[in-house]
């Protein structure tokens, strides 16, 4: 992989470092390591619930948090490779279930970057979503 293309890995990587910190402190600090300080997420939650839309890190992490106290006991990961060009990637994500294995949701992610490799914008969509929700 290219120092290039490592870019947009390494990029994902600290968002999931953030999506699963579970201590207060570790997950403001990822969020901090991650995002660019006027940073941004927009999203659909999977499972109802009104769309995030939050700037800064103090609002990310609000946003994380939220997810982590939805989906308790689960890690987010990365399905499938990280795609990107010019300063924005996409990529694929699941929470799964540490207990069992299972992963009742999935999605998608685009990201841009700024000079300093950090996330501008993060925008999420869910792919799949179980039956009813």
């Amino acid at each position: 992989m290219s120092a290039r293309t490592d870019r947009y890995q390494n990029a994902v990587a600290r968002c999931f470092e953030a999506w699963n910190a579970r201590e207060p402190g570790a997950r403001a600090k990822a969020v901090a390591d991650a995002w660019a300080p006027q940073g941004g997420c927009t999203g659909l939650p999977p499972e109802g619930g009104p769309p995030a839309d939050v700037r800064g890190h103090e609002g990310i992490t609000a946003v994380v948090t939220a997810a982590q106290e939805q989906f308790p006991g689960f890690a987010f990961r990365l399905t499938g490779a990280v795609d990107g060009h010019h300063d924005t990637a996409r990529f694929s994500w699941e929470p799964v279930s540490e207990a069992d294995g299972a992963a009742p949701v999935a999605g998608s992610g685009v990201i841009t970057l700024d000079a300093d490799d950090r996330v501008v914008t993060v925008l999420g969509f869910p792919d799949r979503v179980p039956a009813g929700a």
